[in-house]
């Protein structure tokens, strides 16, 4: 089973141009044969805290009906970045399309003392999709909370994916702490990170993935878009050109 990650650079605020970028990157992991897709944290607003009060639609917004449609189509789980809109402040979330399915909300559970003016953190419940293997969600800086991996783990996950926007030296120690979660759990771990303007800070890519010994198998570059697909069945992880 293979898991593709799409490192993308949103479009801030234009939800139509960021689902079509979406689907272009859909198409392509559909074409390399994954059954996975994973877009970074906020990837279909960009993450720009100040400005997710108005961004923040439902799961259901008809504006994400063509990831339906191509999570339908081509027979794979999309994971989008979407705020999350609530009776107050909006939830940073993962919309999850999958085939012939509802959509399903995972939200992110642990937020940072800089987001939490501006988000509500979700329930707290593992975020697992699929089998063999099963897959545990992670957003962010929740990855670095111990609990939240013990957690995900715990109910059952048996590799651990974390959707992000980080700068050059989050990206660091980001991947620090997921080689350390791939050794402490056997599993292999997952990074899918963002290029360009996030926040008024240049976000520096490195989607990566590391196997169950905590080794670096594939990354991409720190300025462009790309995509970085693992291959569960073999433990290898290549770059595709998109």
């Amino acid at each position: 089973m293979k898991i593709a990650l799409a490192q993308t650079e949103a479009v801030v605020g234009d939800v139509a141009a960021n689902v079509a970028n979406h689907l272009r990157f859909v198409e392509r992991a559909a074409g390399l044969g994954a059954r996975y897709v994973a877009f970074p944290e906020l990837s279909i607003t960009g993450y720009e805290p100040r400005l997710c009060q108005g961004l923040a639609m439902d799961a259901d917004d008809a504006r994400l009906d063509a990831l339906q449609q191509a999570a339908d189509g081509h027979g794979l789980t999309v994971a989008a970045g979407v705020p999350v809109r609530t009776g107050g402040k909006p939830r940073i979330s993962l919309v999850l399309f999958q085939p012939g399915a509802p959509r399903a909300v995972y939200s992110k559970q642990y937020l940072h003392a800089d987001e939490e003016p501006f988000f509500v953190p979700g329930p707290r419940q593992a975020g697992l999709i699929g089998s063999a293997p099963r897959v545990g969600l992670a957003i962010c800086y929740e990855l670095s909370i111990a609990a939240h991996a013990e957690a995900t783990f715990g109910q059952g996950a048996q590799l651990y994916l974390a959707s992000v926007a980080k700068a050059a030296q989050g990206v660091a120690a980001a991947g620090a702490r997921l080689a350390g979660v791939a050794r402490e759990f056997a599993a292999p771990a997952l990074m899918v990170n963002c290029v360009g303007i996030c926040d008024g800070v240049c976000c520096a890519g490195g989607s990566a993935a590391w196997d169950g010994k905590g080794r670096l198998l594939a990354r991409l570059g720190d300025q462009h878009e790309g995509l970085l697909v693992f291959d569960a069945a073999t433990g290898r992880a290549a770059s595709s050109a998109t």
